[in-house]
């Protein structure tokens, strides 16, 4: 199978200016998609698509290759699939292949590791599913602990919640995309979805399921890559 990773990487960024290459545990934020991407040993090629000078040379002085996405491809409203759909054309044209499948690896997923890519790889091959999605199992975020506010009083969002349940006896277990892995086939991509219909869940640990949108996710996933490495924690 032929698989083509494609690490988005805008200059735009609302919560966290410049995060795409903001420094995280001394590596810009993009290095870390990049180095799984490099590392796997079932990914055929991989491309950074981005619109902006300073992170296209990052990319490339990180030795990855790049696509120049275009402008009107770049806005904080664009949906993920027409932004993987130009990358893809512009790397099979570039590599001279066509790919059976496309993995996006979005830089804010920066524990996601080279093994995770080929496990959804070789998921996608044995599932016969149209696409794999990363997952992480919720506790505390589970819909029967969410509630809504109605008439100033708490109400069930959408389960009741029986009083005294513990978080692991919540039932049936709940699920979160993790943003770390969308793998589509290459024929649902160009008709469209980036998620597909018929979904293969690959689940990961919380541990390796940070997804940085906000400056308490960058600490929290700096913390646990400083740990990883054995350093001392303040």
């Amino acid at each position: 199978m032929n698989v083509l990773g494609i690490i988005p990487a805008r200059g735009g960024s609302k919560g966290l200016p410049r995060k795409n290459i903001r420094p995280l545990a001394g590596k810009p934020l993009i290095q870390y998609s990049i180095e799984a991407a490099a590392a796997s040993s079932r990914m055929t090629h991989h491309v950074l698509s981005s619109e902006d000078a300073e992170i296209i040379e990052t990319a490339r002085n990180l030795g990855s290759e790049v696509v120049i996405r275009p402008d009107e491809l770049a806005g904080d409203k664009v949906p993920m699939y027409p932004v993987a759909q130009h990358a893809l054309a512009e790397a099979e044209q570039r590599f001279g292949v066509t790919f059976d499948a496309v993995m996006v690896l979005q830089p804010i997923a920066p524990l996601r590791t080279a093994e995770d890519i080929d496990n959804a790889v070789e998921l996608l091959e044995s599932s016969g599913a149209e696409s794999v999605i990363g997952v992480v199992r919720v506790y505390d975020h589970h819909p029967i602990r969410m509630k809504k506010i109605e008439d100033n009083r708490i109400q069930p969002f959408c389960f009741p919640e029986e009083e005294g349940t513990r978080r692991q006896d919540l039932s049936p277990p709940a699920y979160l995309r993790n943003g770390a892995i969308y793998l589509i086939r290459r024929a649902s991509l160009v008709a469209g979805s980036l998620h597909g219909k018929d979904q293969c869940p690959y689940i990961m640990p919380a541990d390796r399921s940070v997804n940085i949108d906000e400056p308490l996710d960058f600490v929290m996933a700096e913390l646990l890559i400083k740990q990883a490495r054995g350093e001392e924690l303040l």
